[in-house]
């Protein structure tokens, strides 16, 4: 078992919360003295304060610079799929 203490501030992970759970995107983006500020990466973002102790089934990457950059191509063009224009 893993925790959310082994992340690190800035980086990007694929996790499994749980053995039987999807595996999911997340970015640490704050930490303090007991607690990590993380954004989930689903349908649609979300974000939510975790214990460092808090525990992980797995940590399975953290991604590259490059795999950011692509992964995040895709998602925003997706975002913007869904947002019509006003042809005023």
């Amino acid at each position: 078992m893993y925790s959310y203490g082994l992340l690190e501030t800035g980086c990007y992970y694929l996790v499994q919360e749980n053995a039987d759970s999807d595996i999911t995107l997340i970015k640490v983006t704050a930490e303090t003295d007991h607690c990590m500020y993380v954004f989930r990466y689903n349908d649609e973002l979300t974000t939510v304060w975790k214990r460092k102790g808090d525990s992980l089934h797995d940590i399975i990457e953290c991604l590259s610079d490059e795999a950011v950059e692509a992964w995040q191509k895709q998602y925003n063009s997706s975002e913007d799929a869904y947002y019509e224009e006003d042809d005023e």
